[in-house]
């Protein structure tokens, strides 16, 4: 499927707005228990792409810590009206936004790339013949095209700069 950019998306109450500029890095459809809890759903089908490639329609989406798996937490990207989440931020911080896919007017459009963490996929979800799908989590290089790579290898030093000012400021 050929996807033409760029794409547009938002909450119920479309007080918050976006537009994707690019094709993200990767679809991840996660399927562990704590995207199933924070969705109350079956996975979280989040694209990774860049902030800077995600531009703001409309208002400011407000962001909400919340627990994680790791420990770290994350950052969701939530309405301050209707509370939808649009996106997150993980450990790269607000570098790299992990779209919420279903926020996209058209999220047809974004299949998964892989689905992660299936050892943990409810019973009665059945994946698709031939799709690329992994028990935890998988090495990058082996998964992810050349040019996402490039891209995410670009983001590195905006990255390394917001953990290591996260670290200094956690003490």
């Amino acid at each position: 499927m050929s996807v033409i950019y760029p794409l547009e998306g938002g909450c119920d109450c479309r007080r918050v707005r976006y537009r994707m500029t690019s094709a993200p890095m990767f679809v991840h459809c996660c399927h562990c228990r704590w995207c199933q809890r924070e969705t109350g759903a079956s996975f979280a089908l989040n694209a990774m792409i860049e902030s800077d490639r995600v531009e703001l329609l409309a208002e400011v989406p407000l962001l909400v810590h919340t627990p994680s798996h790791s420990g770290r937490g994350q950052l969701i990207a939530r309405c301050p009206h209707c509370h939808v989440a649009v996106w997150s931020h993980y450990s790269a911080g607000p570098i790299i936004n992990f779209v919420r896919v279903g926020t996209l007017d058209d999220p047809d459009l974004l299949p998964p790339d892989v689905h992660i963490f299936t050892e943990s996929k409810q019973p009665w979800v059945v994946l698709p013949p031939g799709a690329l799908a992994v028990p935890e989590f998988y090495v990058r290089k082996e998964v992810w095209p050349k040019e996402s790579l490039d891209r995410l290898e670009a983001l590195g030093p905006k990255i390394k700069a917001y953990q290591a000012a996260r670290a200094a400021a956690a003490g």
